[in-house]
């Protein structure tokens, strides 16, 4: 009996990657009596057939590469050898085709988080300090200091403050049409439930993209507003402008905006958690620092997990168009409607365009990283990505910084970055993500929880204080994916309440958030 273990999708698939720590040397016996013809890394794939030149490389059941040449039984099919296959062109791919599963509803399960008056439920109680232009970001890191030495400690119920800075509001083009991205993802996150309509924003005064715009007060009337009316009174509550000419030297602006802030603070601190259903959870996916095993382990667990958030009311986000623009022929017939569908396609040739401007394609998102961890192009790791979205049907697409719509499995196109799609997931009002990683990060967002899942067990053991759950137990069968699924789902349950706290929590590793701005700087 061989020491060395394969993990292979599909029976169809002539290729398989090997589990064992350390990888298995030339000349290893693998299952099946296939000897290595060479070394070969953990993670990596192996061929169980000898491939032809040209012939397909099969993994998932789909063809993940076209062989350089030919590639002998035992050999390493890494990224040296294999060419990668063109996407999937957009014109005639099934749009709502696919007979809809049926999907039991669960009930029973709830969450302690907080209300709010718009009915949405946040996960954390956080006052946000929001910023109209990079030019105040930094008295807004030195406020929010001294926020938290000073008046936090008197506000016991509320969980932080978070500076909400951002290069964007000033040097751009305002009007240009893809300007909208980073406004209404600016305006959205203000409108995170996580916040409790507890907003402030620091303004400058000379700024393109002004305060008011950012509250949504109507800009043609800004100028104008009376006084007494209500646009007077949420710009009174909610917008410190720093140059005001009240303001007489620094300690003024600081003293202005503490004043403002333990307002805020004051009518944060009556917020209390209260039993809610899973119904108010919006839970982002998102994967980052992948490996051959996020498609094994991680992946298929959080698409299981997501499956018991739709099934008992609550709604899921799945994004990165980037690494699901290889496998969109497997999610367009999902679409609950051939609008659903449309939209989907409309997304992948938005990005394909944003893509070609840039004189770049899709290949460029595959990171050194993912090729170590065994992923040899942007197909394959499209491939494992997608199984975060589970089997439930897409029920809606957000385009870039767009508010949620409805509940069910959403589609919210992003970029692939974990900075900028945590964000854009944020402003679609997520208040709590699942991020998997197979090569490991200490991504981590003060906005909101972040539960990290590890897809190998190697990395699990060795990041033992950084991970919050090891999906590596599936390949080596501690577990099955379903009881992966169901601990995932309670530990969901656990960090929204508050009775589990995460690793980037706890260690206070949080990444600043980062605005998608496809417009031109002028």
């Amino acid at each position: 009996m061989s020491d060395f273990v394969l993990i292979k999708i599909h029976e169809s698939d002539n290729v398989a990657i090997i589990l064992n720590q350390g990888g298995a040397p030339a000349g290893a016996e693998l299952p099946g009596g296939i000897e290595l013809l060479e070394a070969v890394p953990q993670g990596h794939k192996v061929s169980l057939t000898d491939i032809p030149k040209g012939g397909e490389v099969r993994r998932y059941n789909e063809v993940v590469g076209y062989a350089k040449h030919d590639i002998k039984q035992g050999s390493w099919v890494s990224e040296a050898v294999v060419d990668m296959p063109t996407p999937p062109k957009l014109a005639d791919l099934p749009l709502a085709t696919r007979e809809k599963p049926v999907l039991e509803p669960l009930e029973g399960y709830t969450f302690d988080g907080y209300r709010n008056a718009d009915g949405s439920v946040g996960t954390k109680n956080l006052l946000g300090i929001s910023t109209s232009v990079q030019c105040v970001a930094g008295i807004t890191d030195y406020v929010v200091k001294l926020i938290k030495q000073t008046l936090l400690p008197k506000y016991p119920n509320v969980d932080g403050v978070v500076a909400l800075n951002h290069t964007y509001g000033c040097g751009v083009a305002i009007t240009a049409p893809a300007a909208i991205v980073p406004i209404r993802t600016l305006q959205n996150i203000a409108k995170n439930p996580n916040f409790g309509g507890e907003i402030m924003v620091i303004g400058l005064g000379c700024e393109k993209l002004s305060p008011s715009r950012l509250l949504e007060i109507d800009e043609t009337q800004a100028v104008n507003i009376l006084p007494n009316s209500e646009a007077a009174k949420k710009l009174d509550d909610h917008v410190v402008s720093l140059q005001d000419e009240n303001h007489h030297g620094f300690q003024d602006m600081v003293d202005h905006i503490m004043e403002m802030a333990e307002a805020h603070l004051a009518r944060l601190n009556q917020r209390r958690r209260e039993p809610c259903p899973v119904s108010e959870l919006v839970v982002g996916m998102q994967c980052g620092g992948s490996d051959a095993f996020s498609g094994v382990t991680a992946n298929p667990a959080v698409g299981y997990a997501s499956d018991l958030i739709v099934r008992a009311g609550g709604s899921v986000m799945f994004s990165e168009v980037s690494e699901v623009r290889d496998a969109i022929h497997l999610l367009t017939p999902r679409a609950e409607t051939v609008e659903v569908g449309q939209a989907l396609l409309r997304e992948m040739q938005w990005f394909d365009d944003y893509l070609s401007q840039g004189q770049a394609d899709r290949s460029a998102n595959t990171t050194p990283g993912n090729k170590k961890g065994g992923l040899n192009n942007i197909v394959e790791k499209s491939l494992g990505s997608i199984t975060k979205s589970g089997n439930s049907p897409i029920v809606d697409v957000l385009s870039p910084g767009e508010r949620i719509r409805k509940r069910g499995l959403n589609f919210a196109a992003t970029p692939a970055s974990d900075f900028i799609c945590g964000t854009l997931q944020f402003a679609s009002g997520m208040n709590i993500q699942v991020f998997t990683t197979g090569r490991g990060t200490p991504y981590g967002l003060e906005v909101a929880p972040v539960i990290k899942v590890s897809t190998n067990s190697t990395l699990g053991r060795r990041w033992h204080d950084l991970i919050d759950m090891d999906a590596g137990r599936i390949a080596s069968k501690e577990i099955t994916l379903e009881e992966a699924g169901w601990e995932l789902f309670h530990l969901i349950l656990d960090v929204a309440s508050g009775r589990k706290q995460v690793a980037a929590d706890r260690l206070g590793l949080h990444n600043d958030l980062v605005l998608f701005n496809p417009a031109p700087v002028t």
